[in-house]
């Protein structure tokens, strides 16, 4: 499954985690799963699972920031989840700035499937998907 120049993104949450793939080659996104996570702590072996299964070159982590631009409590955490990743598993991991990335995947998710579509593990992974397209809008190649 794992192609060249694949690319994970993970939006990060205290409760739940939504992780997307995608690729530079079409610059595109699509959300994978979210996975519960206990005050921050996700489930390990569910991330290795993942890096394993589709080896990604980079792997991208949303940044939570105010929207003026100052950081607030969770970009500490977002940050700590971040150098972990790398810590723990050696991928190459970058931080992006995620404002409104809930919002605009809540909104595209309501659009395409109504209430019942804003499940929060939808809503998770497709702010994911959000995160790495914007990502990869930024440093195509």
């Amino acid at each position: 499954m794992a192609a060249a120049g694949s690319i994970m993104a993970f939006d990060f949450g205290t409760r739940s985690i939504g992780v997307a793939i995608g690729q530079h080659v079409t610059c595109t996104a699509r959300p994978l799963t979210a996975f519960k996570a206990r005050d921050g702590v996700p489930d390990w072996q569910q991330i290795e699972k993942l890096l394993n299964e589709w080896r990604p070159d980079t792997v991208v982590v949303g940044l939570p920031l105010n929207m003026d631009g100052s950081e607030q409590p969770l970009t500490a955490r977002a940050r700590k989840f971040a150098n972990r990743l790398h810590g723990r598993f050696g991928v190459q991991v970058v931080l992006h700035d995620e404002r409104l990335s809930t919002v605009e995947a809540r909104a595209g998710l309501f659009e395409r499937g109504g209430y019942r579509a804003l499940e929060k593990g939808n809503v998770d992974a497709g702010s994911a998907v959000i995160i790495l397209e914007s990502w990869l809008e930024q440093f195509p190649e």
